[in-house]
């Protein structure tokens, strides 16, 4: 069986792609997210051509491998909301999510062999009306700084949300694992 590679530096991808018991190694793709950012890309096509762009990177290094790569974009009508980096924007990003809808999409490329396999989860979480004070409780809590739209929904977060609508909720963490190891044993892994 080929190598597999995570095109991802990610723990929480690391852990989720982990719990199919697969032997892995992760590499970062050493892709610059910003100029893709910039193109004015709708969010579903942005996180398409980022999964793509990461899972290429690394699969130019690695051509005897199956390669993996995935991005998650958090939008609001249109609105991309990036990973936050500190308490204030992760206190903004809460604060505009509160009591409305917003989209999670989670998408994978999986290249091997001059091929690639792509899809796209998309989630829809609707966020409880918060206050100014459970969002700083909140945020002092899980310290979701490095998650897009400012919530870890594996940890204390999920007490945030009144409903979420998914094909798969690992999406949600970053890596769609339905659809993943399906695609994984077609290609000739060994799972159950």
């Amino acid at each position: 069986m080929k190598n597999l590679i995570l095109a991802s530096t990610s723990k929480y991808r690391q852990e989720l792609l982990g719990r199919l018991n697969l032997s892995f190694q992760a590499v970062s793709p050493g892709v610059d997210e910003e100029p893709f950012k910039s193109l004015g890309l709708n969010p579903k096509d942005l996180a398409q051509k980022l999964a793509f762009e990461k899972a290429s990177a690394v699969a130019q290094k690695f051509s005897d491998a199956v390669v993996i790569g995935s991005d998650q974009v958090a939008a609001i009508e249109s609105k991309i909301l990036d990973k936050p980096g500190d308490h204030q924007t992760a206190t903004n990003q809460l604060s505009f999510l509160s009591g409305k809808e917003h989209v999670l999409l989670t998408a994978v490329c999986v290249c091997y062999d001059g091929k690639t396999i792509e899809f796209l989860d998309e989630t829809t979480l609707a966020m409880k009306q918060l206050s100014a004070s459970q969002i700083d409780r909140y945020l002092k809590y899980d310290q979701p700084y490095d998650c897009a739209g400012s919530y870890k929904i594996e940890s204390l977060g999920i007490s945030l949300f009144e409903s979420i609508d998914c094909a798969d909720f690992n999406a949600i963490t970053g890596l769609p694992l339905l659809k993943l190891s399906k695609y994984l044993s077609d290609i000739g892994y060994e799972l159950p």
